[in-house]
């Protein structure tokens, strides 16, 4: 076994350098104890009593943190300066670790601040809610127009935007003027029959029989009708949809009560829109929510009158529809009437696509040519 004794003639330039090593681990090794929840306060005293170079540098590895393998290296290095350089580094190391990591903690600390924040502001507010006694009644109507909702069985994209609405209307305070806005577009997406459908009866035997006994008379106009419905009994999935058919005749000779009876016919729903006099597309089409007051439009109206989605929806006197600067109503009825674009209706009030496509459209006119 060699020993080596500790160097102690250090010229004046060397002996201002371990000094400046000696403060540098000092500060170094007071920045880890303060970053470092491990190491108890009371181990700063060694920076600050212990002036020997060579004593600090084996208290301060004796008591960090550090892997044996580091420890065992410091202590081979027989050089002071260099084992002091070796510490630094490993200190500042350590520093740059405990830095990051606190940086961590706190941003976590502060995320779980917010989130015990928003929980203790909402107990707050249930509290508040429960004693002026809107919590349990308006808990309990959030809840049923949820179920109401579900029970819809709305498409995706009608699902998306009724959730949203649910979620924002469970924080309007019932007083806001946005509380009745949100709650009445809630209550019409929740009322529309978004695939509730009634099953058609097409006996062409018993059609012509309720035709017979409405009308007297009129034998082509059924026996069109009859052609009408047999080609859709017999028509296959995907084939070319059928014309709107058109009852064309002066006022009071049986083309609205045409239409109910096929409705009666088919065990459909009937619904009627006279379109005399109608200038505004929105009539059809509704207006947006932005405006006070909105509504959807006639369509969508006949449509929950209607509570499901295949009605026979009679259109009277479509040769009355004028255009003005509000716009062209007959326009609108292009994307009603059109098989390849009803299938995805868009009313300005709702906002997501209706199927319209399943729906009869009969049109009534009082002339041909207007």
């Amino acid at each position: 076994v060699e020993i080596i004794p500790e160097r102690t003639d250090f010229t004046e330039e060397e002996k201002t350098e371990i000094e400046a090593l000696r403060r540098n681990i000092s500060t170094l090794f007071q920045k880890v104890i303060s970053l470092s929840p491990n190491l108890p306060d009371e181990m700063a005293n060694i920076a600050k009593t212990v002036t020997r170079p060579n004593l600090l540098v084996d208290s301060i590895a004796t008591n960090m943190p550090i892997p044996t393998v580091e420890k065992q290296e410091l202590l081979e290095i027989a050089d002071l300066k260099e084992r002091m350089k070796k510490l630094a580094s490993i200190l500042s190391r350590e520093v740059e670790v405990l830095e990051i990591g606190s940086k961590i903690q706190s941003q976590i600390q502060s995320e779980m601040s917010k989130t015990q924040r928003e929980y203790y502001l909402r107990e707050q507010l249930k509290a508040i809610q429960k004693e002026l006694g809107e919590s349990d009644e308006r808990t309990a109507e959030t809840d049923e127009l949820r179920k109401k909702a579900k029970e819809a069985n709305m498409p995706e994209e009608a699902e998306k935007v009724i959730t949203r609405e649910l979620d924002r209307l469970s924080r309007i305070p019932p007083s806001a003027p946005d509380y009745t806005v949100s709650r009445t577009y809630v209550d019409w997406l929740v009322s529309l029959p978004w695939r509730i459908s009634t099953e058609d009866n097409l006996d062409i035997i018993r059609v012509k029989k309720i035709l017979d006994e409405d009308h007297y008379g009129l034998d082509k106009i059924k026996e069109r009708i009859l052609e009408y419905l047999s080609v859709r009994k017999f028509k296959t999935e995907g084939a070319v949809r059928q014309p709107i058919l058109c009852f064309a005749g002066p006022p009071g000779v049986g083309k609205t009560s045409l239409g109910m009876s096929i409705a009666r016919a088919l065990g459909r729903k009937f619904i009627r829109m006279s379109l005399g006099g109608i200038r505004d597309e929105a009539e059809m089409r509704g207006h947006r929510r932005t405006y006070i007051g909105a509504l959807p439009g006639q369509i969508i109206q006949g449509m929950r009158r209607a509570a499901s989605n295949n009605p026979v929806f009679m259109m009277d006197e479509i040769d009355k529809v004028g255009a003005d600067f509000r716009g062209d109503p007959s326009a609108a009825l292009l994307e009603i009437l059109d098989p390849e674009q009803n299938i995805s209706f868009r009313d300005h009030y709702l906002e997501v696509p209706f199927d319209l496509s399943n729906t009869l459209f009969i049109t009534t006119a009082n002339q041909l040519d207007p």
